[in-house]
């Protein structure tokens, strides 16, 4: 009797038979993954097969409020704590709850948790901490900008020029970049943004609190930009009823010490799930391929995207769309190569 192979097995074997050459730089051991392949990609997809964030940088994350930051922070500590990491949770804004951080995988009990006031408070503790285990580990600010001084905590008159910050968030980050590279910890923050009148060197209408010392001693730089409401609609007695469940938003590499800046990833977030990583790779598959519906290694899933996305997790395919997700994203990388004889 012939044996017949599911839906499964017959993209895994499909997809596996296209992998690049690449897979021999595979990152899954030297980064840690922001939960969306599209940003990891963007972030070292050409340097590590599959991309991600390496250890022993800073890296900050910063936008408008509602724009996904926390969402992205909590997805890398969650990431770091299922590789059996240490985490460092500084939570100045005191925001971090159980419900929230469940979606991430991430336990609270199990985590260094923090809710500080000033700069030195952060930042003294990240030189201090001595995670067990070989890592990878993981300190995390949620934000920066809502840090203080001593003088703003304890003099009246406060720091009204905002000049102490600045000098405190340089000394501060002189002294802890060095720490980060030589144990291997990956420091992760959010900020803010401000609207700044007078466009800044690559023309953009904003600043980061907190003066230059934090851009400057990041290694990695993520912009969140462009936050949509995503809405949904339900019949109650033959009434429609409307609710944002979530929203959209764009990731650009704004400076990067790691591989090429300006790579852009859209991102879905969903409230009650976190990142939709399945939904953005369906939709990039079909968006750059000749596919007109909704597929996985050239077998058509469906036309509707939801649908599509039930079949991916009732059949447990996950893997294997990332995987061609990837495959698609070097395809096209590829074609930006600069065809260039070697320098002399």
């Amino acid at each position: 009797m012939k044996r017949t192979t599911s839906l499964g097995d017959q993209l895994k074997r499909r997809i596996g038979e296209g992998k690049t050459s690449q897979k021999e730089y595979d990152g899954t051991d030297k980064t840690i993954s922001t939960g969306s392949t599209l940003l990891d990609l963007a972030i070292s997809g050409g340097r590590f097969h599959g991309g991600g964030i390496p250890c022993g940088i800073m890296v900050e994350i910063f936008g408008p409020s509602g724009a996904g930051k926390t969402v992205i922070l909590s997805e890398i500590a969650g990431a770091i704590q299922r590789r059996h990491g240490q985490i460092l949770f500084h939570d100045p804004e005191a925001r971090l709850n159980k419900a929230f951080a469940k979606l991430f995988g991430l336990d609270l009990t199990t985590i260094s948790y923090t809710v500080p006031n000033t700069i030195p408070e952060v930042f003294g503790k990240v030189r201090s901490w001595e995670p067990e285990g070989n890592g990878p580990h993981g300190i995390f600010a949620d934000s920066l900008a809502a840090l203080s001084t001593n003088m703003e905590m304890e003099n009246k008159e406060g720091d009204k020029m905002g000049m102490r910050r600045a000098k405190e968030f340089s000394e501060e980050l002189r002294k802890t970049c060095r720490i980060l590279t030589d144990k291997n910890y990956l420091l992760v923050c959010s900020n803010q943004i401000r609207q700044n009148l007078d466009a800044g060197p690559y023309g953009q209408k904003f600043t980061t609190p907190g003066g230059e010392a934090i851009g400057f001693y990041s290694s990695l730089r993520l912009r969140c930009m462009k936050p949509e409401k995503i809405k949904d609609k339900v019949k109650m007695a033959g009434k429609e009823v409307t609710r944002v469940i979530g929203i959209k938003t764009e990731i650009e590499v704004f400076k990067s010490s790691v591989w090429k800046p300006y790579r852009t990833a859209p991102l879905t977030i969903l409230f009650d799930y976190g990142i939709d990583d399945v939904r953005q790779n369906l939709q990039f598959i079909k968006d750059y391929t000749s596919n007109t519906v909704y597929s996985i290694g050239g077998t058509p899933l469906d036309r509707s995207l939801d649908v599509a996305i039930q079949k991916v997790e009732e059949d447990g395919l996950e893997t294997e769309l990332k995987e061609e997700t990837i495959q698609l994203w070097e395809q096209i990388e590829n074609k930006f190569t600069q065809d260039r004889r070697k320098r002399r």
